[in-house]
């Protein structure tokens, strides 16, 4: 099984990076990865003002996938996530949203126990997720820090264990990334960090040909889930809208009246995170509706 390793990271999806490991259509690779601090806040003394931000949200890759063409669909089945025993949270000027009220900077430092996660002496549930994981984009780098088409800092819970995300190939071989792997966050991130926790992920590549998913998507095993990711929460959950309004009519007879009048129904809007470059905002359908 190939495995690639925290000393080949990127801070930047682009077309230009050059692969550090190969996989074939099926096969099972493992990504290790840093925190997204890359590692540098071990206790709570260090926080982000010492933090260098060039080396913010490392993305360990990429990733040559054999026989992914431009036009093609990346299925990555995601298996399991370990993690280390301890990671950080913070809160600082200027980050989330309390940017302007946060007069302090502090970090917390919580330990994994189990299924749960202590913090100043509060039992968490363990939310294991994957922050950043992208294909290469079609036009310009864009850094590890911010999300777009091509999925990149999506921060997105129900990107964990047990489900597929659906990545578009922009160009050939992909040159699959990820990183920043919180223990648990909310939806939003709201203070602009997860339990930031250094990993390894488990995954399966798979090449789809002529596949007309709306990317990026998400399968779990009870839902189907669009993302959008735009300057504005209005912009990326129009962007998520458009893209379940098309895949519910992929899914079904329903025409587009439809399809809106079943998002009304049975779809749930949810804010991925609101601190990054650009909001990423998901829409929800449950798999069930299309069961006959």
């Amino acid at each position: 099984m190939t495995t690639l390793h925290t000393d080949t990271v990127i801070f930047a999806m682009s077309k230009e990076n050059k692969p550090v490991a190969r996989a074939k259509s099926g096969d099972r690779v493992t990504f290790e990865t840093l925190d997204c601090f890359s590692n540098t806040v071990k206790s709570e003394s260090d926080v982000v003002s010492q933090i260098d931000m060039d080396h913010v949200n490392p993305a360990t890759g990429p990733l040559f996938i054999e026989g992914a063409l431009p036009g093609d669909t990346l299925k990555v089945t995601i298996h399991k996530i370990t993690l280390e025993e301890r990671g950080a949270v913070i809160a600082s000027p200027g980050f989330g949203q309390f940017a302007n009220e946060v007069t302090a900077e502090e970090t917390v430092i919580c330990q994994v126990i189990g299924e749960t996660v202590s913090y100043k002496g509060l039992t968490l549930p363990l939310r294991k997720m994957i922050g950043v994981i992208g294909t290469a984009p079609s036009g310009d780098a864009i850094n590890t820090g911010t999300p777009d088409d091509h999925g990149g800092n999506m921060d997105t819970t129900a990107i964990t264990e047990g489900s597929i995300l659906y990545l578009p190939v922009n160009t050939e071989g992909a040159l699959l990334a990820m990183g920043d792997v919180h223990a648990t966050m909310g939806d939003g991130e709201i203070m602009g960090s997860g339990l930031e926790i250094p990993a390894v992920i488990d995954i399966t590549v798979d090449v789809l040909k002529e596949c007309s998913y709306p990317l990026p998507l998400v399968e779990t095993e009870d839902k189907w889930i669009t993302i959008g990711s735009r300057p504005s929460m209005e912009e990326a959950t129009k962007l998520a809208l458009d893209h379940m309004s098309q895949l519910i009519q992929d899914l079904s007879d329903l025409d587009f009246n439809q399809a809106g009048m079943l998002l009304s129904l049975a779809g749930d809007v949810v804010a991925s995170q609101l601190v990054n470059p650009n909001v990423t905002m998901r829409v929800e359908l449950s798999k069930a509706i299309f069961e006959k």
